[in-house]
């Protein structure tokens, strides 16, 4: 395990009865099943961007389940692997929204370095079977992850695209935080709302009004 200031945190949460459960239950899984991500990349969305430089959290659902794709921060693939399309249209927003770059890489690890927390509210999927590990503990876990977020001492921006990620937002009460709500990016639903919403530039003006650094979003 990794340390930085997310250790005490997680090993914290790692004694809990709800964490052991769910500890147990993946022990079975990757031996028995072809998991993602791998297990040394689990909590590694935590691994790239530390607790006191967190600036922006962005809720995904679970892990891509197709091989070679998942690395532990939502909507990131690994370098060289095709963009999947809901991060296509997240590119397409970016792009329209503050000018970068069409990125040609789906590795949004510059992000997670700058402050933004990639986090899946579920970390971990059995391959081919979207959402098989729900409801196995992880919930708890990601739920202790977004009120910790809310306890930030800086305001901090919490972007949430679709209705499962906006189903958190009962855990976000400080009012010095801003959250950003649009539908999910994903083909079906990204036309609905998603294209012409600006979270990118919404976030930068945020943090500057505050007097924190904005988000260099190019990849």
């Amino acid at each position: 395990m990794f340390q930085n200031e997310w250790s005490e945190f997680l090993k914290s949460e790692f004694k809990k009865s709800y964490f052991i459960r769910l500890a147990d239950f993946l022990k079975e899984e990757y031996q028995t099943k072809t998991i993602y991500p791998v297990k040394k990349d689990v909590f590694s969305c935590f691994e790239y961007c530390d607790y006191s430089a967190l600036k922006v959290v962005i809720l995904g659902q679970d892990p891509y389940h197709q091989p070679h794709q998942a690395h532990g921060c939502a909507f990131s693939v690994r370098p060289g692997v095709k963009i999947p399309p809901s991060l296509v249209n997240i590119y397409k927003e970016a792009v329209d929204d503050v000018q970068i770059p069409m990125p040609q890489t789906g590795y949004l690890t510059p992000w997670a370095k700058q402050g933004v927390l990639l986090l899946n509210t579920v970390m971990t999927v059995e391959e081919n079977k979207p959402t098989s590990h729900k409801q196995k503990g992880w919930e708890i876990f990601t739920d202790e992850v977004i009120r910790k977020c809310d306890q930030h001492p800086q305001p901090i921006v919490f972007i949430l695209w679709g209705k499962h990620a906006q189903s958190k937002e009962p855990l976000i009460t400080h009012r010095k935080h801003l959250i950003l709500k649009a539908p999910h990016p994903s083909p079906l639903s990204a036309y609905h709302g998603f294209f012409g919403s600006k979270p990118f530039s919404k976030t930068n003006d945020f943090l500057q009004a505050h007097q924190r650094q904005p988000i260099d979003w190019r990849i």
